[in-house]
């Protein structure tokens, strides 16, 4: 077996509704998703299973035996028989328990490597399985393409999304998404958002339209899980005030359950302004000026 790379992509919740919690405990969603140009990176070669991390971020992945990775690359491994295996390398960037897909994003790079390496396709339904198994956010980064995410995140929609000149922060604060959705507080089978409100949802510009006109759209959506993870962690309210005191700054929003926060600008410039403005006032945050896609 060859070595292999991939490149685990952030990904960003631009909208987020919680419809409601189904009677076996899992939340029903509709998100808009994008993905950003920072990544963690992943590599394949011959030998046992295992995971070596390395990078910034390692310190904070905990034990390797339970990674995302294993995990996935187990799950794939039992639904397909002889599967050739190896050594993960995880050179760690992204901050962990952040609300952008870290580690979903990991896990699912795993599963390309692993297909790559074993000539499995890509829309195979072993993998797509053995992604949804691993996590809620694994299947959507299996392509890591701007999509409309529901269900549990297992319905992806794919979208004509133009580049969002965007800026992410995250305070360095770790917030557990069950803790968040506990804050939320919804019982089995109770439903968060009735009919009217789904129709009345997030209009998706037509193919072809401009950043401007996104983020017009994407203006008049929510993240209904931004209120409980400020319960959690206060911290982020001080992410989405500073974000929104930079100049240029056409919307500020929670991604996921917390704490990283974004901001989406008219162009790279001014988001690289606003960057280096909050790296200068908050040195200890994770700052990044970006794209999504």
């Amino acid at each position: 077996m060859a070595s292999f790379t991939e490149i685990a992509r952030a990904k960003v919740n631009l909208t987020l509704r919680v419809l409601g919690r189904r009677p076996d405990g899992y939340h029903d969603l509709d998100s808009i998703a994008a993905f950003a140009d920072c990544a963690d990176s992943l590599t394949l070669e011959p030998g046992d299973l295992g995971l070596a991390v390395t990078g910034p971020g390692s310190a904070a992945c905990g034990d390797a035996g339970d990674n995302l990775v294993i995990r996935a690359a187990r799950l794939l491994a039992e639904r397909v028989p002889g599967l050739r295996l190896g050594l993960f390398t995880l050179d760690k960037h992204l901050p962990v328990a952040a609300g952008i897909g870290g580690g979903s994003a990991d896990a699912a790079a795993a599963l390309r490597l692993l297909a790559r390496a074993n000539d499995i396709a890509f829309d195979d339904a072993r993998l797509f399985e053995a992604a949804r198994l691993a996590g809620a956010d694994v299947p959507v980064c299996i392509a890591s393409h701007a999509c409309v995410m529901g269900g549990v995140g297992e319905n992806l929609t794919m979208l004509d999304l133009p580049p969002l000149s965007c800026v992410m922060v995250n305070p360095r604060v770790a917030v557990a998404t069950k803790d968040v959705f506990t804050a939320l507080g919804l019982r089995a089978g109770e439903l968060r958002v009735g009919v009217d409100e789904i129709l009345e949802a997030v209009t998706l510009p037509k193919a072809g339209a401009s950043a401007a006109d996104w983020i017009i759209q994407l203006s008049g959506g929510v993240n209904d899980l931004e209120a409980p993870a400020l319960r959690v962690q206060p911290v982020i309210g001080d992410v989405l005030a500073a974000l929104r005191k930079t100049q240029g700054v056409q919307l500020a929003r929670m991604s996921g359950s917390g704490a990283t926060c974004f901001a989406l600008y008219d162009d790279v410039t001014a988001a690289e302004r606003a960057a280096q403005s909050i790296t200068l006032a908050h040195p200890e945050w994770w700052v990044h000026a970006g794209t999504l896609s």
